[in-house]
């Protein structure tokens, strides 16, 4: 298992569309992905999950990727969220 910290940069925080394009990226990778925020663990593939998570801007969250391919997820994860997810 694998882990890192980021913080949530983009204006809306993890809204639809951020959540959507998070989870989609994510679906591509066989390896486990969760993300730690308030408290809970929510799963990165899943856009309902992430959305119900009302993560902020400015959040810290801890990115967790456990698989086969799970080096590969958490490049992938730590990209999109400090590039502001699409936002």
């Amino acid at each position: 298992m694998v882990s890192k910290t980021v913080k949530i940069v983009n204006e809306q925080g993890m809204h639809m569309r951020p959540a959507t394009v998070f989870s989609q990226a994510m679906m591509h990778y066989t390896a486990e992905v969760n993300l730690c925020a308030n408290g809970s663990k929510y799963d990165g593939k899943s856009v309902m999950m992430l959305m119900a998570a009302c993560i902020k801007c400015g959040a810290e969250v801890e990115i967790t990727c456990d698989g086969p391919d799970e080096e590969e997820a958490l490049a992938k994860a730590v990209e999109l969220i400090e590039s502001g997810l699409g936002d």
